[in-house]
């Protein structure tokens, strides 16, 4: 393709987000009013795929056996391109991750793309992935073809700056469930064995765990149940806990020690423990350095200037997008909608997502990915760099 050609695309890709821009912000409103949790997002399912039915474009609903998920693809030939739509909450305090922006911007870049995807000679595979803040929708939907031939995959997530990459980890969630012998705790405490004390001591295990691990690393964790009341010796108690890596390599490892400090608390009190490792653990991002490159310099145009090389290593969250960047070239850059030093997950965040700096993430989201999807429409050579960078495209066991 040539440049002349390349740059008229990307001239009509944002011409045609601009005259979706009412209805992105208010499909992103509508989902950020009606927070729904992961795997029952039923409201967000419902208006998403209407727009896109709305638009022109067929859409499958509760795709790849996910009830919640969709799936529309457009163009019969050429390269392509999933652009991701994320939409589900967090528990009490709704859109404060801005899911809302992820699936506005994922729907705008989606939709341009199908209205010059025969021209352009590429195809573009928009995609509904819900449950990312708990559960692996992409990951249940990777299992089922959701990937298969695609050259590249890229969302947006928003942020309090603008920045290439998530710095994901990897993480495993587990349930740590101890049973022990009700007793009467003033009675005959000598016939109890106390599955608090073991849960307690567990806690202290892991927090003593907490010196010794890398800084690349986390491990936290919450009681669920501690006992029903003071006069009885806990018979059973639970706690949930994440465990993080810098790799999913070095994510089993740790687990190993995690395992051990939990285990160890019900050894000292003679209680049973069962520890249920929860599936679908998220896998580090591998962020592609040429289609990452790609997206930077259509990013400038929009005065959001970042490095693409990699940074010193801060902490970081988690995402299912780092298991798809196991399967395909995968970006996740970072868009600035509340000011810096605002947390994610926070109740002032959810606040920013339905913002003038959200509604400009949205539009200035779409549009770069857009335009970076119609890059990897045009050239060869990104696509083999893209390639090169990517690798042999192993997946470690228990990614997929």
């Amino acid at each position: 393709m040539n440049n002349d050609l390349r740059e008229a695309l990307k001239k009509k890709v944002s011409e045609k987000i601009d005259a979706l821009t009412s209805d992105l912000v208010a499909i992103s409103h509508d989902i950020h009013a009606h927070p729904e949790e992961n795997w029952v997002e039923y409201h967000a399912h419902r208006v998403l795929t209407e727009m896109v039915s709305d638009n022109g474009v067929r859409v499958e609903r509760s795709a790849y056996d996910v009830e919640t998920a969709f799936a529309a693809e457009v163009g019969s030939q050429g390269p392509t391109v999933a652009v991701l739509c994320e939409y589900d909450a967090l528990p009490g305090i709704g859109h404060a991750c801005g899911h809302n922006i992820i699936a506005a911007a994922g729907m705008g870049a989606g939709l341009a793309l199908a209205s010059v995807a025969e021209e352009a000679g590429g195809r573009v595979r928009l995609l509904g992935t819900p449950a990312e803040e708990g559960g692996g929708g992409k990951i249940e939907m990777a299992r089922k073809g959701a990937f298969d031939g695609v050259d590249a995959a890229m969302m947006v997530h928003p942020s309090d700056e603008d920045n290439a990459r998530i710095n994901a980890l990897a993480v495993q969630h587990v349930l740590a469930t101890y049973v022990g012998q009700a007793a009467h705790a003033s009675m005959a405490p000598h016939l109890g064995k106390n599955a608090l004390d073991a849960a307690v001591l567990g806690y202290m295990n892991i927090a003593a765990l907490r010196q010794h691990i890398l800084p690349t690393e986390r491990i936290h964790g919450v009681f669920l149940r501690g006992g029903d009341k003071p006069n009885i010796v806990p018979k059973e108690t639970e706690m949930d806990w994440y465990v993080r890596s810098a790799t999913f390599e070095s994510l089993q490892e740790l687990k190993k020690r995690v395992a051990a400090c939990l285990e160890a608390g019900a050894h000292g009190t003679g209680c049973h423990c069962k520890l249920e490792w929860v599936k679908n653990p998220f896998a580090d991002m591998k962020d592609n350095a040429p289609l990452l490159g790609a997206y930077a310099a259509n990013s400038a145009q929009f005065g959001r200037v970042f490095s693409t090389e990699p940074t010193p290593w801060i902490a970081g969250a988690s995402t299912d997008m780092g298991n798809v960047s196991y399967l395909v070239p995968s970006i996740h850059p970072m868009l600035a909608v509340a000011p810096k030093g605002v947390s994610l997950h926070t109740p002032e965040f959810a606040e920013h997502a339905i913002s003038a700096a959200g509604t400009k993430a949205i539009v200035d989201g779409a549009k770069i990915m857009a335009m970076t999807a119609i890059d990897v429409w045009a050239s060869a050579s990104l696509r083999e760099q893209m390639l090169d960078d990517f690798g042999d495209g192993a997946v470690p066991e228990g990614v997929l």
